[in-house]
């Protein structure tokens, strides 16, 4: 049995015009909903095995904020540049490519690449996933590689929680 969660980042700000998208800050809500999120999660459910995030400014903040509150050592933390898309075939290589040692993994990424995983790999249709919104996905498999249509076991949004 594998499972996977899956973040949206939370709220970015949009204010500093000149920042690449690919630097782009949290704004004080995303930093709040990223808090807010962890410790009822950290509080619900296992501390994932391994921690990966996007390595855009937005998701690498979200996922510094989860490590935070799941107590998971920031030098842990593993950064994919590929996961800056917004497609879901970056995210998809990257969960089929984790090593097999890992059972459970939490992975921090970006809106359409999200939204069309965890509908093609999830039995919960979703029609939106929110900034800093947490979906997790059981695979009833022993290999990463090998995830075909799995379980939705948790769905999670800020708004539930404020």
């Amino acid at each position: 049995m594998k499972t996977l969660y899956i973040v949206r980042h939370a709220k970015s700000s949009w204010k500093y015009e000149s920042v690449k998208d690919i630097d782009r800050p949290l704004k004080e809500r995303g930093i709040n909903d990223a808090h807010l999120l962890s410790k009822y999660l950290a509080g619900e459910i296992q501390r994932p095995d391994v921690f990966l995030s996007s390595s855009a400014n937005r998701a690498l903040h979200t996922a510094v904020i989860f490590c935070e509150n799941f107590g998971y050592p920031l030098s842990n933390l593993k950064i994919k540049r590929q996961l800056y898309s917004f497609s879901d075939g970056y995210l998809v290589k990257t969960v089929k490519a984790l090593d097999d040692s890992f059972n459970s993994a939490i992975v921090f990424s970006h809106d359409h690449g999200i939204n069309s995983f965890v509908n093609k790999f999830g039995n919960k249709p979703i029609a939106h996933v929110s900034t800093c919104g947490v979906v997790g996905i059981e695979f009833d498999t022993k290999h990463w590689k090998d995830i075909k249509k799995g379980n939705t076991v948790l769905v999670e949004f800020p708004k539930n929680h404020r």
